[in-house]
């Protein structure tokens, strides 16, 4: 009788608490609304002109996840919005150095001075990572977890354009403060392993990184907060959720 009421008691609890109370991941996700803008083959040049125009904020990506061995912080921010076709990134940082090294698509752009955007675009639980360096190389792989990676085939990285402020060319490491931006368009087509057509009305778990696993200073920052011992950026359970319009 006595294990009756105590397990009637506990589900009463379970019922009325916060998801956040339960699962404590849950109390660090942020959420972002992601507006839909009209821009039919829009240049990838004029996407920062474009989320001006629609007043687009940008959020800052400063969770330093493992402040005792890695505390650098650079400043670090992007903005987002999508298309019937396509989404759109934009992206500003500030550091202490930049390097380009990795000249080829689906290179180590992670040890350069690299930006990166991971998500579940199907809601199936496989996360497409697709890495940025600071003159627009890119990465992108897709699957269930770190070790199930797929890269994209070199037809579909050819789909994203990509705009930098530094120029397309690889370079080695520049010490000393620098400002840069990046600008993709990444067509859905970019989402590789799915037919995905648009993404109005979804919630879409995502998470922003900046990292430079071999520049002068290492880093690994987070727009989503990351609970984990040690850097990892291939971890769904701390995305965030973007709402797209």
């Amino acid at each position: 009788m006595y294990l009756r009421k105590y397990l009637m008691w506990m589900v009463a609890v379970f019922c009325v608490l916060p998801l956040s109370a339960i699962n404590p991941q849950n109390s660090k996700m942020k959420e972002l609304n992601v507006k839909k803008v009209s821009a039919a083959n829009i240049p990838v040049e004029s996407v920062p002109a474009l989320l001006d125009k629609e007043k687009v904020d940008f959020q800052p990506i400063k969770s330093v996840n493992w402040a005792e061995a890695f505390p650098y912080c650079p400043d670090v921010e992007f903005r987002i919005a999508h298309t019937d076709d396509a989404i759109l990134l934009h992206y500003k940082v500030k550091e202490g150095s930049v390097a380009a090294v990795a000249g080829r698509d689906n290179g180590p752009v992670w040890e350069d001075a690299c930006v990166e955007f991971f998500s579940i675009p199907a809601g199936d639980g496989v996360y497409y990572n697709i890495e940025c360096n600071c003159t627009g190389t890119l990465l992108i792989g897709a699957g269930a977890g770190r070790g199930e990676r797929r890269h994209a085939p070199q037809e579909v990285l050819d789909k994203v354009q990509r705009w930098s402020s530094l120029g397309r060319e690889a370079f080695e490491e520049r010490v000393g403060e620098c400002s840069w931006e990046v600008a993709l368009v990444i067509p859905y087509s970019a989402f590789f392993l799915h037919d995905i057509t648009s993404l109005d009305g979804k919630a879409v778990r995502a998470n922003f990184y900046k990292c430079g696993d071999k520049l002068q200073t290492p880093h690994f920052l987070s727009w989503n907060p990351i609970g984990l011992e040690k850097p990892n950026f291939h971890c769904p359970e701390f995305f965030g959720m973007l709402n797209m319009e």
